[in-house]
């Protein structure tokens, strides 16, 4: 179990946590339990999301399409689902409240992951028999036969369209070769209350990431008084704990996930989240009074009988899950879901502007639109980390697999966090020696830099696909090389996007524009979920039947998201002189609006 990426993890997190740990020493002591706490959260959180979509294509057997569809869904509704924690926090929970309910619920939904029930099995049948595969090992170490008489016998495409049976005797009641209309593939011993078991633990993940994801940061911007020089050095600690948490969730659960099983991928997940709960818990005296409910007595208020108001928030939550339960299990349900808060937070920002803004108000929302509308293009591609690029990863990439030497499809989801970990202080030192010499680029340039790099990205795993070998499989360099473009892509703009977001806002819309901010994210992953449902293969018992078609699929796919990317990044640098007017100057140092709130990167 131990392998090469686990060291190589322990040096990463040394080289860089080492100074951070320095560094937290001269901040609030509450900094120390938020950052602990959700490097904890999104440990769980990643460590389930790298294992999600193998756990639907090989535990239940479900097709690539469908699954494509609920992990989009899931991801939709997680990114959704924050808006709603926000509003309760803020009205009623406060922060602090809010974010042990949602990590309550967190510890509770990974460790109904781990209930995981035996696998589902597929079934071939062909002139009235049936007949089972077989099905060992997970992700890339998966091994799959077709059970005939007393033999098992390992299955591949044939050349029109149908199936190939390798090394079947010739006294077999089945021919070798069968043809595509020739036989009918079905699942049995999927178990409908297992299914129902992950729906719930999924449903239980959504409500607690919503009411967890959008509190727990604010009560760092609380921790620190407005003017405090310490604030956004203080933030830049926290990110670095989001991904630490990101990048180790990667890396173990990953590896347990596939080397012992799902349930311990998925348990692991679960102790992490509720490591991070004590914490949060034991920590509640250092957070000095800071994220406590804006109403104390209204809360303890009896308002159904005996219960009151806060009891009764905890319940609706629980309803909630149930609400959650029955729209995760429809992709569309979450797209018409999502199209009525867009119709909401469009509606009021139109008439926002048209009945109470004036010409530079006005200006400054139109840019922060457009921003917002790059930064939905941008997670529409760098989202299929977790979907397609996490099967690529699976089906098509030349992964080291040798004892010591070996890397699996999962605990590719690391090297994302870990390029983070590496380059977020080289490009903050960046833009502030930029920033001295009066040459950092404008938010607008840096939003097209990073759709250039994000698309860049698919475009070398394209290019190294002609390196492929026999089994079609592309050298991991070149996965390595696309999730180092999807990086800076990354920290040339979601850094800078929430920051611009709380420049551009006019102080009555500071809370609305960060609402779309997010909404847009959640869009993003829908939309995602379109792109990866494109590169859906053919698959039995969860294993591709013809790599070369899955390649060639990929391919296709990545090559035009990625000239996509590349052109709508073009678009915007051409455009930046024009489009940097809209600001007024709101990037001036000596026009910054004073936001009594965090500026904060945002976690993806």
């Amino acid at each position: 179990m131990f392998n090469v990426v686990v060291v190589i993890g322990v040096f990463i997190t040394i080289a860089t946590g080492i100074p951070v740990a320095l560094q937290l020493r001269s901040h609030p002591r509450g900094l120390f339990v938020l950052f602990f706490a959700e490097m904890w959260e999104r440990f769980s959180y990643y460590g389930m999301r790298g294992l999600l979509i193998f756990y639907l294509t090989e535990q239940f057997l479900f097709s690539d399409d469908f699954s494509q569809g609920e992990y989009a869904a899931y991801t939709t509704l997680v990114y959704l689902l924050p808006l709603v924690g926000g509003v309760l926090a803020d009205r009623f929970l406060g922060t602090r409240k809010a974010v042990a309910f949602g990590a309550l619920l967190l510890v509770a939904g990974h460790f109904t992951m781990a209930i995981e029930g035996k696998p589902a099995v597929q079934t071939l049948a062909f002139a009235g028999h049936t007949y089972e595969f077989k099905a060992e090992g997970r992700m890339d170490g998966r091994k799959v036969c077709l059970e005939v008489g007393t033999g098992c016998y390992p299955v591949t495409a044939a050349k029109d369209g149908g199936m190939q049976i390798i090394g079947l005797p010739s006294a077999a009641p089945l021919p070798p070769s069968l043809p595509k209309s020739g036989y009918t593939l079905g699942i049995e011993k999927r178990s409908q209350g297992f299914v129902d078991i992950f729906y719930l633990a999924l449903s239980l993940i959504i409500m607690g990431v919503g009411f967890l994801k959008p509190n727990i940061s604010s009560i760092v911007g609380q921790l620190y008084k407005q003017g405090d020089p310490r604030r956004d050095p203080g933030f830049t600690l926290y990110y670095y704990g989001i991904n630490l948490g990101a990048f180790w969730a990667a890396v173990v659960c990953g590896l347990l996930g596939q080397t012992v099983g799902w349930w311990a991928g998925f348990g692991l997940a679960g102790v992490g989240m509720l490591a991070g709960f004590v914490v949060f818990l034991w920590g509640k005296p250092l957070l000095e009074g800071h994220g406590e409910p804006p109403d104390p007595v209204r809360l303890k208020a009896p308002v159904l009988g005996p219960i009151s108001l806060e009891w009764s928030l905890y319940l609706a939550g629980l309803v909630g899950v149930g609400l959650v339960w029955v729209v995760v299990q429809h992709y569309q349900a979450t797209g018409w879901l999502l199209l009525a808060g867009w119709i909401a937070a469009g509606g009021y920002l139109i008439w926002f502007m048209a009945t109470q803004a004036n010409k530079v108000v006005r200006e400054r929302l139109i840019l922060a639109l457009s921003l917002i509308t790059a930064a939905i293009v941008f997670t529409v591609m760098f989202e299929q980390a977790g979907s397609s690029l996490n099967q690529f990863s699976e089906r098509n990439t030349l992964l080291p697999n040798n004892g010591f030497w070996t890397v699996t499809p999962a605990q590719t989801q690391s090297f994302n966090a870990g390029f983070i970990l590496l380059f977020a202080p080289i490009f903050s030192a960046l833009w502030a020696w930029l920033g001295a010499r009066k040459r950092d680029p404008n938010p607008v340039i840096k939003f097209g830099l990073g759709l250039i790099q994000v698309g860049l990205g698919f475009i070398v795993l394209v290019w190294g696909a002609r390196f492929h070998d026999l089994a079609f499989r592309v050298p991991m360099l070149f996965l390595a090389l696309a999730y180092l473009l999807h990086t800076t892509g990354e920290l040339c703009l979601q850094p800078v996007g929430l920051s611009e977001m709380t420049k551009l806002a006019p102080a009555a819309l500071i809370s609305t524009l960060m609402a779309v901010w997010f909404l847009a994210a959640s869009a993003g992953q829908f939309l995602a979920g379109l792109v990866a449902k494109l590169t859906a293969a053919d698959t039995v018992a969860g294993q591709v039947l013809d790599p070369a078609q899955a390649l060639a699929t990929y391919l296709k796919v990545f090559t035009q998201i990625g000239w996509f990317g590349v052109g709508i990044g073009a678009v915007l640098l051409i455009a930046s002189p024009w489009l940097n007017k809209l600001a007024h100057g709101v990037n001036d140092a000596a026009n910054h609006a004073s936001v009594d709130g965090p500026i904060a990167p945002v976690e993806t």
